[in-house]
């Protein structure tokens, strides 16, 4: 059965990409996880995703110490009996978790006193590498060091670790210390081909990393302090020069006074770090040219830039993605922008910085209509981690589904406010890599549902007593199949509790997991199976 899903998803390698899609969604409209087992028989793991390849099934120890990778298989089993339908019950060892998933190994990341971040996780289709991170415990109170800035916890070692999730084997690690990466949902990393962006919220540093063939990580770049590669020898030999002109013109007191040390350039100077210093100079030439009068043009820049100019200053590195191989999108804010839940009231700015040539090419407000209107035409282009993946064909978008686009637009009528609308859907922005689940029963030209339900981003919602229902477009009036997360025999939800439900969609295979928790911190009480019998 599995097997005959798998030609179905690559049948159609030679035609063209439109071609794909079209016969891939056809093939699915009537193939649909509709029968549902009820509280699996499952280890007490905390299950993650599966890979985008759907070869993998990734999960993690609860002591967050180990990985625990599965194989997704298919249930199989014999009917003796005249009658097989669908009606017939299934044997008990179908309601066992190691019917449906083969464990391939468990692999030992953490250390004794780091832990396994279990909400990160990134795949590279090409070569099958996984890449995970461990850390020690947060340090609330760190001392401010030399480039870190305030109001940043810091943990005192940090490790990004590359495996190939054929075997389980460790490649390549990248170590960070006292530093702070927000692994949260993957909000702190993107992948885009070979090239893996790390964001050092504690140093503001985005570490360019490049994943080779052989399984190394190689540093190629780090933007923040400096921009080029030279950035750094160029100061230190000015600051050198600068010492030895001091102690040629018999100044030598003067060294001490003035901070300058010979064996070592001063860290805590006033020079604003590179990426900052492209930012503002941006700022500045944009406001120069909005005049051509010099009376006016000094008032402008007085206003808008002069004013505002500590604000801009301030302003501290959130997150990043790439949108393509040279340019990235890098968010800017506050401090508390990072740690807050809420941030469609908090001012953000947004940057497109080229990397091969260390320049600012636009920057906008979280509120400009043009970046919006950019994002609702090319929001594919956002999503989009490689140059050719295949699964990011099924992934259903404004720009690339009517469906969307109808529903976007109507949630843009009812709003209150044309400005916080713009905000609400900007605030997304840098998109979390992998964070939306390629399965075709979450494409829009197929299947209609409640996204306040279920929707392709996996995130825990409150669970309901209703069916969660996907009705055909083409058929409107038709069911194709339900998801109900609460068993039968134990009745409705207490109305006193909220309960959580989350999903995992198999990214072609016709199954999904349910996970019911209890809250939002606690484990699962119950796993759910729902596939195509």
């Amino acid at each position: 059965m599995r097997f005959l899903f798998f030609v179905a998803y690559h049948l159609f390698d030679d035609l063209s990409q439109s071609q794909q899609v079209h016969c891939a969604r056809k093939f699915y409209e009537n193939l649909v996880p509709g029968f549902t087992i009820y509280d699996l028989e499952c280890p007490d793991n905390s299950f993650f995703k599966f890979t985008d390849d759907g070869q993998y099934f990734v999960s993690f120890s609860r002591n967050r110490q180990d990985l625990i990778v599965y194989r997704p298989t298919w249930l199989s089993y014999s009917c003796k009996e005249e009658d097989c339908d669908n009606t017939h019950e299934l044997p008990p060892q179908a309601k066992k978790f190691e019917s449906f998933f083969t464990q391939l190994y468990v692999r030992s990341l953490a250390s004794c006193n780091e832990l396994i971040c279990k909400d990160f996780f990134i795949y590279m289709e090409s070569n099958q590498f996984g890449i995970f991170a461990t850390s020690t415990a947060q340090i609330q109170d760190a001392r401010a060091s030399d480039g870190a800035i305030l109001g940043v916890p810091s943990f005192e070692k940090i490790t990004i670790h590359l495996l190939r999730l054929q075997d389980g084997v460790i490649l390549d690690e990248k170590v960070f210390h006292n530093d702070c990466v927000n692994f949260t949902h993957n909000m702190g990393a993107f992948l885009y081909d070979d090239l893996l962006a790390v964001v050092s919220l504690r140093y503001q540093t985005i570490h360019i990393v490049q994943i080779r063939d052989s399984g190394n990580l190689v540093d190629v770049r780090a933007i923040g302090a400096y921009c080029r590669e030279d950035d750094e020898l160029f100061i230190n030999s000015s600051s050198q020069a600068r010492c030895f002109c001091f102690y040629l013109s018999g100044n030598r007191g003067d060294l001490a006074d003035n901070g300058i040390n010979h064996d070592q350039p001063n860290s805590n100077n006033s020079f604003l770090s590179g990426i900052k210093q492209r930012l503002l100079s941006f700022i500045f030439r944009e406001i120069w040219s909005e005049e051509t009068d010099q009376t006016r043009r000094v008032q402008c820049l007085k206003k808008k830039f002069y004013f505002h100019f500590q604000d801009y200053v301030d302003l501290v590195i959130l997150k990043v993605q790439f949108l393509d191989r040279h340019h990235l999108l890098i968010k800017f804010g506050s401090v508390d922008v990072g740690g807050s839940r809420n941030t469609d009231q908090l001012p953000a700015f947004f940057a497109v910085y080229n990397m091969e040539t260390t320049e600012i090419v636009a920057f906008y407000q979280n509120a400009a209509d043009e970046l919006y209107l950019l994002f609702e035409r090319f929001c594919g282009h956002f999503h989009a981690t490689s140059t050719n993946s295949m699964y990011m064909n099924f992934i259903s978008s404004h720009s690339n589904n009517i469906h969307a686009l109808e529903q976007l637009m109507c949630m843009k009528s009812k709003a209150n406010s044309a400005s916080q609308f713009v905000k609400k859907m900007l605030s997304s922005l840098p998109l979390n890599c992998q964070s939306m689940s390629p399965s075709p029963y979450f494409d829009q030209s197929l299947f209609r549902f409640d996204e306040k339900l279920i929707s392709a981003t996996d995130r825990p919602r409150q669970l309901t007593d209703h069916p969660i229902r996907f009705i055909s477009r083409r058929q409107p009036n038709i069911h194709k199949f339900k998801i109900k997360t609460g068993s039968p025999e134990f009745g409705s939800a207490d109305g006193r509790s909220k309960k959580y439900s989350h999903f995992l969609f198999h990214p072609f295979l016709p199954l999904a997991l349910s996970f019911i928790q209890p809250s939002l911190f606690l484990p699962p009480s119950a796993v759910n199976i729902h596939f195509r019998r």
